[in-house]
């Protein structure tokens, strides 16, 4: 049993690490529903939505480089309990912005700017949690674990944001917007207690080194491992001008006219069809040409957005947005893998800050870039001019990478 993709979830602190997670990733994700939600309702703006990932975004990557330095000289146990309290804290406060007083103390235009002061603050605490979180996984299980483990917790990850997505919309038309916040409070509360029971994890770096030198290193490891930077880069520009998450609050209201709880169930159709294909590869990895692969399915989430831009019926928009997740699963998996088995456990904050600045804050950059092109272009032409981007950043990418062609692992 010990080739089992299970194996792993023998081990208490790697399970509580999971459930922690789970938990935290959750109210986190509902949270980054509710107020896309809630901004919009405000403002009924798609630039201004847009601007909520720009605020989280700019921090996320301006201070990257130096949290995966932090990260890496860091104890990974201490540094984590603290960013899931700042995370929490930044909860509360939007649960207080959100509050009648707040509203009958402030016009809207006020309450918007408190919610991007937020928002930016939570970049920032992200840039720090998400090197963090993906680099702890690797002193939590023995090295022969590590596919298994990596590959769990990206299942785990993408339930809870599935789950964190669709419950939203419920909770939004259950609870509206201040009931929601204080849900999701508790849960990021919660995540905390679980995440509390893992033991202290020594820094992977010594301190002797200077700051500069220790912070290049992450940017030159990558930049010279090939296959790292190909696949990470793909995956940047598809989700710059594929990311379509921002443009579903729009469709819901304007084109599909369906309610909270059919945009929190649209919203989660992607991560529903990447949580489907990362089980899948959990039980039966690709063996061959994962390159050729990751790349295809590239191609395939560009045709799945232009089809869900087009769409003018709620269940084609969902099913596009569903197989666009099965496509995306692929390159969250292949991705995944090079980056835990090629990275050195001493380089693992560095290099994971350098991954989190390419991909995780392109969803957010993407999300402006969104909103922008629906302000200029208009909603539907630019969902859809996302996608033929993301069809040509593959063909450029075929030509210009061919090592990730040859992508075997």
């Amino acid at each position: 049993m010990s080739n089992s993709p299970y194996q792993v979830l023998k081990i208490p602190e790697f399970r509580n690490f999971l459930i922690g997670r789970f938990v935290f990733i959750m109210g986190l994700r509902m949270m980054g529903t509710l107020v896309l939600w809630w901004t919009f309702e405000l403002t009924h703006d798609p630039l201004n939505v847009g601007m909520i990932g720009l605020a989280e975004a700019v921090p996320a990557v301006g201070m990257a480089l130096y949290a995966g330095y932090v990260v890496d000289k860091s104890d990974k146990r201490k540094l984590l309990l603290k960013c899931v309290l700042l995370f929490a804290l930044c909860a509360i406060i939007l649960l207080s912005i959100s509050s009648t007083w707040f509203h009958q103390s402030f016009q809207t235009r006020v309450t918007v700017i408190f919610i991007y002061i937020v928002i930016f603050c939570t970049g920032i605490i992200r840039s720090f949690s998400g090197p963090t979180f993906s680099s702890i996984i690797a002193s939590l299980v023995p090295r022969k674990l590590l596919l298994n483990a990596s590959q769990l917790s990206s299942t785990s990850w993408l339930v809870a944001s599935i789950t964190g997505h669709a419950v939203a919309g419920f909770l939004i038309a259950w609870l509206h917007v201040t009931g929601t916040f204080i849900v999701i409070t508790s849960l990021i509360i919660t995540g905390f207690a679980f995440l509390y029971r893992l033991q202290s994890k020594p820094p992977g770096m010594g301190s002797e080194k200077k700051t500069l030198e220790a912070v290049s290193e992450g940017l030159r490891f990558v930049f010279r491992t090939k296959e790292v930077l190909a696949a990470i880069s793909l995956d940047l520009f598809a989700v710059f001008f594929g990311g379509a998450a921002t443009m579903v609050i729009v469709y819901t209201n304007d084109i599909l006219h369906v309610g909270p709880i059919g945009f929190g169930w649209l919203n989660a159709a992607t991560d529903i069809g990447s949580i489907i294909m990362v089980i899948w590869l959990t039980l039966f990895p690709m063996k061959r040409k994962q390159g050729i692969k990751l790349m295809l399915a590239v191609a395939g989430f560009g045709i799945c957005i232009i089809i869900f831009g087009l769409s003018k019926w709620y269940w084609l928009s969902f099913v596009a947005l569903l197989f666009s997740g099965v496509l995306d699963g692929v390159s969250v998996v292949v991705r995944g893998n090079i980056m835990q088995l090629k990275t050195p456990d001493e380089l693992r904050g560095r290099v994971m800050s350098v991954n989190s600045m390419f991909i995780n804050s392109s969803n957010e950059i993407g999300q402006f870039e969104s909103g922008v092109a629906a302000k200029l272009m208009g909603t539907v032409p630019s969902v859809v001019f996302g996608g033929c981007m993301t069809m040509l950043v593959v063909i450029t990418t075929w030509f210009k990478a061919p090592s990730l062609k040859k992508l075997e692992y």
